[in-house]
């Protein structure tokens, strides 16, 4: 099969489009001949690498795919070939306490698709039927690709770990990525009002056109946390949904007392000061989480499908231009998730 693969870390330039086996379906799985993938973050931290990171190389990227099956394993019934699916990446192991507690995301033995196994920057991907979606007739591949992580993250964080509630105020530190900007439509379609901080007038009025009531631009306003909080009446808000890390300090002090900080990523570094007498003396709580368990993606990818949460897409590259992909995610140029045409 065609797909992109590195053989050690480094830039963009260690992505090559090579032919590689493609892989068979065992007992329980089912093969994906994919027509689409979709790039996130972790794509480029992966293929940059980090200490302890460990890969079978060579190692293929990509978490996010769609596309039609076309083989099964052994002990596969509700599947078959023809059938239409949106992929989820999040792997856990069907077994552990966790996993049959049904927090399959806090499983055991976790992995992400593409991050410590071979992920969607190929033709064909092999994995558990519990991970897949069935997409309606005509639904688009890369709207799908698009939209699976960014959403069942944003909703797991939010709803089910953040216990949003309607009339209360969020704050979302960043305009342009996948899940921030997916955050902003699941804030809004909980019955939030939403303040955004953005680096650009372009990803402000991005961030408007998604639902955005505030917008604070952070290359004119240092102190983004007090412009928040004065446009907030001098209040501090309910809920920041903070993916970056190193901004924590300002996150906390944009909250009011009891609020909540909600994070799925490090996208600014893995570590952060805190001056902790923010937490304690003002009943401040962090919230972490990672993708989510089964239930939320697949009510996530209902929303979805049902046009209630719409995918937010940038530009669509061919396979073999993924360097030129993860250049233009690692730049920050996008607005919304970038996608691959596979085939």
């Amino acid at each position: 099969m065609k797909s992109i693969v590195f053989r050690r870390h480094g830039g963009p330039e260690v992505l090559e489009y090579a032919d590689f086996p493609s892989p068979e379906p065992k007992a329980g799985e089912v093969l994906v001949r994919l027509h689409a993938a979709a790039l996130n973050h972790v794509d480029v931290s992966v293929r940059k690498g980090w200490p302890g990171l460990k890969l079978e190389l060579p190692h293929i990227c990509g978490a996010d795919g769609a596309g039609e099956v076309v083989s099964l394993g052994a002990d596969v019934a509700e599947w078959k070939a023809g059938d239409r699916v949106v992929v989820n990446a999040n792997l856990g192991c069907g077994t552990c306490d966790y996993c049959l507690s049904g927090w399959d995301n806090m499983c055991r033995s976790w992995h992400l698709l593409g991050e410590t196994v071979r992920g969607t920057y190929a033709e064909y991907v092999a994995l558990p039927q519990r991970q897949l979606y069935r997409l309606p007739p005509g639904f688009d591949y890369h709207d799908a690709a698009a939209a699976a992580l960014v959403y069942q993250t944003a909703w797991h964080s939010l709803i089910t770990r953040g216990g949003l509630r309607p009339g209360e105020t969020v704050l979302i530190v960043g305009a342009g990525g996948g899940v921030n900007s997916a955050s902003i439509r699941v804030a809004k379609l909980g019955g939030a009002r939403v303040f955004v901080v953005g680096s650009s007038a372009a990803k402000l009025d991005f961030a408007r056109d998604l639902g955005a009531d505030m917008t604070i631009d952070r290359s004119r306003e240092d102190d983004w946390s007090k412009a928040a909080f004065i446009a907030n009446g001098r209040q501090g808000l309910d809920v920041v949904v903070d993916n970056v890390g190193t901004t924590f300090m300002m996150s906390l002090r944009a909250l009011r007392k009891g609020g909540r900080l909600l994070t799925v990523g490090t996208t600014g570094g893995r570590q952060l000061e805190i001056d902790n007498r923010y937490i304690f003396s003002r009943h401040l709580t962090i919230i972490g989480s990672t993708m989510s368990h089964l239930k939320d993606f697949k009510t996530a990818m209902d929303l979805v499908v049902a046009g209630q949460l719409k995918p937010i897409r940038d530009r669509i590259f061919d396979l073999k231009d993924a360097a030129s992909a993860q250049h233009r995610l690692e730049s920050g140029e996008q607005l919304g998730k970038i996608t691959l045409q596979i085939g």
